[in-house]
């Protein structure tokens, strides 16, 4: 059976959803989000849903519990509305750093987003570059974490050569990242920030592995928040003989004045995605921001049609 598909937006990236209806050549689907006089969020879907292939495009960025409930709140709707099959577009996952307990009496927050999700009704997950690749298994439906290199990589390579490069990673959790980054750029030199937390977004010390001297590097993060670490990983990269800093980061987090330190920074640019909606280019001449739409554009047809993804993955 030939099913229709219909695409619906939340209200964290709609010019996002939009670009991506534009790729496929579909309509955005009508919805309506409505928020009551005491904070609680209920919503109208504007179509009939019913036997159809639904994607529903919401990146729980800022503010991510309203972003959240408002996914779960859409799941619930056309759940109810009898689509075939829902499935949840979630280019920035927010709470993925909370995927594990480092220390005692705190909670696992990533798994505990994944159950809402499944619970609200959700059949499958499509998203980019989780903070840990194994929030997939707190899943018991399909997910897709599709990569953002295949975007960045072009325009690296292009600007910056391959040539006296050495692709960092700012923490061990990031090296199979880096590594992908550098084999891409022709094996080029892989180097490691060590750093020491003394507690969260607050770092006390650094140090290099790896050779830097000479080279430009690259700084890859799956994404950039208050912008900290990613300034002292930079300055500690100078000073032992960088000859310049670049940071390549996927979810444009930016909390705070995360923009201003970044253009005031010695790092020479910033290139991000449009997972989140920033406004850092208006803000700044450092930032460039590549688009993945049509990354998951190509993605959400190929679920549609029932084809192999795993070719968007690098």
């Amino acid at each position: 059976m030939n099913r229709s598909i219909t695409i619906f937006s939340g209200r964290s990236n709609p010019s996002f959803t939009s670009a991506i209806c534009e790729q496929l050549g579909v309509e955005l689907g009508r919805c309506e989000i409505i928020r009551f006089s005491d904070g609680e969020l209920s919503v109208d879907i504007g179509d009939n849903v019913r036997g159809r292939d639904v994607f529903i495009v919401q990146s729980t960025s800022t503010p991510g519990n309203d972003h959240l409930m408002e996914l779960l709140i859409m799941i619930d709707a056309l759940k109810r509305a009898s689509a075939w099959r829902i499935t949840a577009v979630m280019p920035y996952f927010g709470y993925a750093r909370q995927d594990r307990k480092l220390k005692p009496r705190v909670p696992i927050t990533a798994k505990l987003v994944a159950n809402l999700l499944t619970v609200a009704g959700a059949h499958r997950i499509l998203t980019m570059d989780l903070h840990a690749g194994q929030i997939m298994g707190f899943f018991d439906i399909p997910v897709d974490n599709l990569m953002a290199l295949p975007i960045m990589y072009p325009y690296l390579h292009e600007k910056y050569g391959s040539d006296n490069i050495t692709i960092v990673s700012p923490d061990m959790g990031g090296m199979e990242r880096a590594r992908l980054f550098a084999t891409r750029l022709g094996n080029t030199g892989i180097a490691l920030i060590d750093k020491r937390r003394v507690k969260h977004n607050e770092v006390a010390g650094m140090r290099v592995v790896g050779e830097v001297k000479d080279n430009v590097c690259i700084i890859v993060d799956d994404m950039v928040d208050t912008g900290g670490t990613l300034i002292k990983a930079a300055e500690t990269l100078l000073d032992e003989g960088a000859k310049g800093v670049v940071a390549a980061c996927v979810h444009p987090v930016l909390s705070a004045n995360a923009i201003e330190r970044l253009e005031e920074s010695v790092i020479e640019e910033v290139v991000v995605t449009d997972t989140i909606a920033t406004t850092a280019p208006k803000k700044g001449k450092k930032f460039k921001v590549l688009s993945v739409a049509p990354l998951f554009a190509e993605a959400i047809n190929k679920i549609h049609n029932d084809d192999s993804v795993s070719s968007l993955f690098a």
